[in-house]
């Protein structure tokens, strides 16, 4: 039982900044409007910062269990936690592959023990798991890979995908990117070690194809589904009149990074999907300002610093944002390319409502108080070795910043601020309630318990 109030801070809402103090009681906001006399267990002057809600990270690898080596939940959480993210959805190709309710309960057992900050963990599809799909409950959804993945999490056989479309209820997301035009474009370059073909190999035609067949699949069985990781301009009239079953995110690699850059920073930006070119980090940028993008993903997916110096092919695609995804996007809020309550739509609100992750994503009356403080004013640089994640590297290494989360609550319990991390605080599995209708169905929030 604990009170917490925010006074004189500049509160981001769905539809405007406005300047309030917001009253939190265990672990619920109960007034985003209360008065300066109110009495609290803790006070924070938010004079000249920003609160807003906790980011909801949709896609990331924690790689735990199984590599562990490379990240791990306690690790994962603690990047989280200083990047403002509050809520994380991690996906099912972890060691052994989360593919049953059973490996679902494992991982939430583990979070549970290690994370700061709050997760939910998505069901991974196989060509012969049907079963276990329509058993799944309260998980945030069902993730398939057609293409870019081994063993059995790979599905790529229409009459398998129609059958996951046609016979489960669970909203679905998925990698996209055609496998057989992949492993077509893999043989053509087969003995080049240069990087830059990565992007040649996984081309826009791959992605395009396989976005292609997915939305297909989701209208003719009027199944939601989410489109991951977009990395192309010629996917975006592929997202028009989709509603009310199509969503889709960007990361922040494909905003900022295209085949330019890998001259500059050569593996350390491999990635699949692949980087692109200058014009689509353009064409994505419009289509998020222009809504036909719904959400912002990190993808998070560490390697090893060591991992990652080997010579391509041999060096795996992957790369950590976690913790300065949120800072990404406020640098260009800074530089008046978008602005705090959008960014707080495609971080914190769409993707709780894609999801129906209850009483998350808003800062409102009887929301989740999971919040975070932004000083729009700091200024700096981002440094490998100031890294949490358990891989101690970023591809933006020394990229300077303006705007920067400098506290957060998980359940309005503080996590991280100027003093690091209070390590006693242990996140939640929220209530995934996907009755409410998805994204398109909730304009107004996703509601409370």
């Amino acid at each position: 039982m604990s009170s917490l109030f925010f006074k004189n801070a500049q509160v981001v809402f769905p539809d405007r900044v406005a300047t309030t103090n917001v009253f939190v009681r265990d672990g619920v906001i109960v007034d985003v409007d209360a008065p300066e006399s109110t009495s609290a267990d803790v006070t924070v002057d938010a004079q000249g910062r920003y609160l807003m809600p906790g980011v909801i990270d949709d896609q990331v690898h924690f790689r735990d269990p199984g590599l562990t080596h490379k990240e791990d939940l306690a690790t994962a959480s603690r990047a989280c936690a200083a990047g403002g993210v509050t809520t994380f959805l991690e996906m099912p190709n972890t060691r052994p592959p989360a593919i049953t309710m059973d490996g679902i309960r494992l991982k939430e057992n583990l979070a549970a023990e290690k994370s700061l900050v709050n997760y939910g963990f998505y069901i991974g599809a196989t060509s012969e798991n049907v079963s276990d799909l329509q058993q799944a409950t309260n998980v945030p959804g069902i993730k398939i890979f057609i293409g870019s993945s081994t063993g059995n999490l790979l599905v790529d056989e229409q009459q398998a995908l129609e059958q996951i479309f046609a016979q489960t209820t669970l909203p679905i997301c998925a990698h996209c990117e055609d496998e057989t035009m992949v492993r077509e474009n893999t043989a053509k370059y087969e003995g080049v070690h240069d990087v830059a073909v990565h992007s040649k190999i996984r081309d826009v035609d791959a992605a395009v194809t396989a976005t292609k067949r997915a939305i297909d699949l989701s209208l003719r069985h009027k199944h939601r589904f989410h489109v991951l990781h977009v990395s192309t301009a010629a996917e975006l009239p592929l997202l028009a009149n989709t509603q009310p079953y199509v969503t889709a995110e960007v990361c922040p690699h494909h905003l900022f990074f295209n085949v330019d850059d890998y001259e500059r920073l050569g593996t350390l930006i491999q990635m699949n999907p692949s980087i692109k070119s200058a014009e689509d980090n353009r064409q994505l940028w419009e289509g998020l300002l222009q809504g036909a993008i719904q959400v912002i993903a990190t993808d998070h997916a560490p390697h090893t610093w060591e991992e990652k110096q080997a010579e391509y092919p041999s060096s795996p695609s992957g790369l950590p944002a976690v913790e300065n995804s949120l800072a990404l996007m406020l640098n260009q809020v800074s530089q008046g390319k978008c602005t705090l309550t959008q960014v707080a739509s495609w971080m914190c609100d769409a993707p709780a409502r894609v999801w129906g992750i209850v009483g998350k994503g808003r800062i409102a009356n009887g929301y989740d108080a999971d919040l975070v403080l932004v000083d729009m004013e700091q200024r700096r640089e981002i440094e490998n070795a100031r890294q949490h994640t358990k891989s101690r590297w970023s591809p933006w290494h020394g990229t300077t910043l303006t705007g920067w989360p400098v506290a957060t609550w998980v359940n309005g319990q503080q996590v991280y601020g100027e003093h690091g991390f209070d390590e006693s605080v242990r996140g939640a599995k929220p209530q995934f309630d996907h009755q409410r209708g998805g994204f398109w169905a909730t304009p107004d929030g996703i509601g409370l318990r």
